[in-house]
């Protein structure tokens, strides 16, 4: 049933408008807290760290649980930070509330995959996982670029306002529609670990790492990046989101229909954006037009990264989809962490025009890991 995959994308948007809303108003952070962009950045890197390093751990603990009140539980934590966060608390208390719903993120996605496939057609699973994935597309066209716009025109808390909203309609949704969804059969912790022994699952992970390190090395900085290599203001920049968010939309669903049919070409053809981008930003100069045509190819082809990583790293051991999909949500923030830590620290020595050329080298990492799973699989 489709009705289950749109509610996990309700849920969906919810999460990201929380952890990528953000994005767009550290510039404005920064300076409200008087801190460097690289400090602010770690608002962004810190809840990344803490879904790399507790998802897993988080999806085994809770693998026994009624599934809807899982994802009650998580949105109920995203609902307080929002709350708190709006209040424009001290930094240190900003950080902490940012980090909390952090432990339940990677929990929420799994299970809104699995409750999404769980009752629909074995042959359309990769469409129904598109379906939820678009939460991010659609996040990064509606709630994330209106809450940069409000941001630049008021304040930065209202982007957490509107984080607040979001989050009690998903809650509503979940807790209205969907039926009490217990596990029939819990899965051993051994049964699920073992898929970690495995070369091909192993290899399929570190291309999720590199991907969408290379992504986030740039787009952590989005507004930044706009703001002093391209001169565009912040009400320029939340238009650029919006449109952004728009290409997504349409990227999940492509990417997803792709999915079905060949999902190593279709996850390569998308990576492939890491390499392009960085090359189309450089020439584009400040050309606003050459620039606005690169960001909706940049949309287009960063978007479904979340989706084709996921599903790269299921295609290796579709037995384990949730606790894979756990797996690839961590590895996914890990990825997020190391991208705008390093992107931060480019900012800082070298300058923001630069960080384009980070995402360019974890890319060429990411095709390596293709390169060798597919020699292992053909070995096998």
């Amino acid at each position: 049933m489709k009705k289950y995959a749109y509610i996990g994308c309700l849920g969906f948007i919810a999460v990201i408008t929380t952890e990528f809303g953000v994005i767009g108003i550290l510039p404005q952070i920064a300076t409200y807290y008087n801190i460097s962009i690289d400090k602010a950045g770690m608002l962004l890197s810190a809840f990344a760290l803490v879904i790399a390093l507790t998802g897993p751990f988080m999806a085994l603990l809770t693998s026994g649980l009624d599934r809807k009140k899982v994802m009650i539980t998580a949105i109920l934590i995203f609902l307080f930070t929002g709350i708190v966060s709006s209040f424009s608390p001290p930094f240190w208390l900003l950080m902490l509330v940012r980090i909390l719903p952090a432990f339940l993120q990677p929990v929420y996605i799994a299970t809104a995959l699995s409750v999404a496939v769980s009752k629909g057609d074995k042959k359309q699973e990769n469409e129904l996982m598109s379906i939820v994935f678009s939460g991010v597309a659609i996040a990064m066209v509606s709630t994330v670029p209106f809450a940069t716009w409000l941001a630049s025109k008021f304040s930065w808390e209202y982007s957490f306002i509107i984080q607040t909203i979001v989050s009690t309609i998903a809650l509503l949704a979940i807790y209205y529609v969907l039926p009490n969804l217990p596990v029939a059969e819990k899965k051993s912790y051994g049964s699920q670990l073992k898929i970690l022994t495995q070369p091909v699952f192993i290899v399929s992970t570190a291309m999720n790492f590199f991907m969408i390190a290379g992504w986030f090395s740039t787009y952590s900085y989005f507004a930044e990046y706009l703001n002093k290599a391209k001169g565009m203001d912040s009400t320029m920049v939340s238009y650029m989101l919006f449109v952004f968010g728009i290409i997504g939309i349409i990227a999940n669903r492509v990417s997803g229909k792709m999915l079905n049919q060949n999902v190593a070409n279709t996850t390569a053809l998308f990576l492939s954006g890491t390499i392009l981008i960085p090359v189309l930003l450089h020439f584009s100069g400040t050309h606003p037009i050459a620039v606005f045509l690169v960001i909706i190819l940049w949309g287009f082809l960063y978007s479904p990264s979340f989706l084709n990583a996921s599903t790269y790293m299921i295609s290796s051991v579709p037995e384990s989809l949730e606790f894979a999909n756990s797996l690839a949500t961590s590895f996914g923030n890990m990825g997020i962490t190391v991208g705008t830590t390093v992107g931060g620290w480019m900012i800082a020595t070298k300058g923001v025009q630069y960080t384009p050329w980070l995402t360019l080298v974890f890319g060429l990492l990411a095709f390596t890991m293709i390169l060798t799973r597919n020699y292992l699989e053909r070995k096998a």
